[in-house]
């Protein structure tokens, strides 16, 4: 069988992508026809395969990825210099709801969590510092390293700080922000104990922000203010960190039913590849955990501009099409007030991937939630109240649309990438590299090779083994961000510093 070195993605796409580098002079066939390749072309980049004038659509994905700024030939190469974004300020959309069933037969899986006094369940059990105000960042570190001399390692319990520049000289918004997500860093059930650490003076006020917390657990989450200490405030929250760490030994793994896992889905680092490959298997992925009860969450909504309608209209109700409505314009407004185009993305790294537009961009992005109906949209900081797929307001910055994940209750992070990136948040952040390259130069990042999808590998083969990696992880099987001890947290910031 001759080896197949482009695809079309979808019977309406005016483009087709080179699984392969592709030489001027070199001939492919699409739609029956024998086309020449009239420019060196890089794997992961579009070639046209029909004739456009100036200012015609180019198809992708079966929608527009924008327009063409002159005229072209089939067989050119189609990139950022020829091709340019359609989008530009907020719209106005209508509902136009799909009824797409899953038709996912149940599996009955589970995973070993720990079931947390409330009914909440975790897939690790850290102990965690969580300062109130980026002043005692020094010093949680080195209770880090004091109590990791004394922590039994065999017992999987580790211990982690959670840096932050934030939480005072910050107004409004920006305040809200770090207090929402360190609330929810304090409430997430990977972890067994929790000592909120504050300084005394900052504007996230320490007893103020405890009563955010709600009713919480008193013997998991404690609170030490270091400006309240008299004498040796580091031997004092070493003693609380200690009473923490014994409640937390106690805890044991057990089989938890796969409707209580709650995954985030982002990509970083995209390439050509990523709506061909591991995008489309993490939404195999996402509308079998749906399907089984469970729980996903979509984010990176200045990446959903281009491919916005579909979520919209796979809305289970009007009122959540208006929600998604105004989480979108509302981010478009944002770019607009600070005079930026709603259309500036992707990165240098995206376009050397093969990625021109935003467009582009989103259509691939959006792959990641598969075909569910979205059945909750929450506001940047908020904590998730609906199981099945969620839609998520936050940036596409990795770092922080990872950490507004895993804050919302993600026990951890899907995260696609064809470049590459070491980074992880305070869940597990799973790595799923889009091509074979990737995963062979950078075995020590990625957790998963979504690339075998282009050596030969089935969809219908690649999701089972996918599946049972995710349970693996969330079972206690580290990430690879884990293991290398890359874990960080950052919190979106939109205002004024004073």
């Amino acid at each position: 069988m001759e080896k197949t070195t482009i695809i079309k993605i979808n019977p309406a796409d005016s483009v087709v992508v080179c699984l392969e580098e592709k030489h001027k002079g070199d001939t492919i066939t699409a739609d029956g026809k024998l086309i020449t390749v009239l420019q060196d072309t890089p794997a992961g980049h579009k070639l046209l395969i029909s004739d456009v004038k100036q200012g015609d659509n180019i198809i992708k994905y079966g929608y527009p990825i924008g327009h063409a700024l002159h005229d072209m030939k089939a067989g050119e190469w189609v990139n950022e210099n020829n091709l340019k974004t359609n989008l530009a300020g907020t719209l106005e959309y209508t509902y136009n709801p799909v009824d797409e069933q899953l038709n996912i037969p149940q599996a009955h899986r589970t995973f070993k969590g720990y079931r947390r006094k409330n009914g909440d369940v975790g897939v690790r059990n850290e102990l965690w510092i969580v300062p109130t105000v980026g002043c005692v960042n020094g010093i949680a570190e080195r209770l880090v390293t004091m109590m990791r001399q004394e922590i039994d390692h065999s017992t999987g319990i580790e211990i982690f700080a959670w840096h932050h520049n934030s939480g005072c000289s910050q107004l409004s918004g920006d305040h809200e922000n770090t207090r929402k997500v360190l609330r929810d860093i304090c409430l997430h059930p990977n972890a067994g104990g929790v000592l909120v650490l504050g300084l005394g003076c900052e504007n996230n006020q320490p007893e103020q922000f405890m009563q955010t917390l709600g009713d919480y657990d008193h013997d998991r989450i404690r609170l030490l203010v270091t400006q309240q200490v008299e004498g040796d405030e580091v031997e004092a929250a070493m003693s609380i960190l200690r009473e923490l760490y014994s409640t937390a030994a106690a805890d044991k793994r057990e089989d938890i039913p796969v409707s209580e896992l709650r995954v985030g889905l982002k990509c970083g680092g995209s390439d050509g590849f990523s709506g061909i490959t591991a995008n489309p298997l993490v939404g195999e992925f996402s509308d079998w955990l749906v399907a089984q009860g469970g729980t996903s969450v979509l984010t990176e909504v200045p990446e959903m501009f281009g491919a916005e309608t579909i979520l919209m209209n796979r809305c289970e109700t009007p009122e959540l099409f208006q929600q998604t409505v105004s989480m979108i314009n509302h981010f478009k407004e944002y770019f607009l007030s600070h005079g930026e185009p709603v259309g500036e993305n992707p990165s240098p790294g995206n376009k050397a991937g093969g990625i021109s537009t935003l467009e582009d961009k989103a259509l691939g992005c959006t792959q990641k939630c598969g075909r569910a109906p979205v059945s909750g949209v929450m506001e940047y900081g908020d904590r998730l109240s609906h199981k099945g797929l969620n839609l998520l307001s936050a940036p596409g910055n990795d770092l922080v649309a990872a950490t507004a994940l895993a804050s919302c209750g993600c026990h951890l992070v899907l995260f696609t990438t064809g470049r590459g990136t070491p980074f992880g948040t305070f869940v597990p952040t799973m790595k799923i590299a889009t091509n074979p390259t990737l995963a062979a130069c950078k075995p020590h990042w990625v957790d998963f090779n979504a690339g075998q999808l282009i050596e030969g590998r089935t969809m219908s083969e690649l999701v089972p083994e996918f599946i049972d990696t995710v349970l693996d992880v969330a079972s206690g099987r580290q990430a690879k961000n884990e293991v290398n001890g890359y874990r960080e947290i950052a919190i979106f910031k939109n205002g004024v510093t004073l």
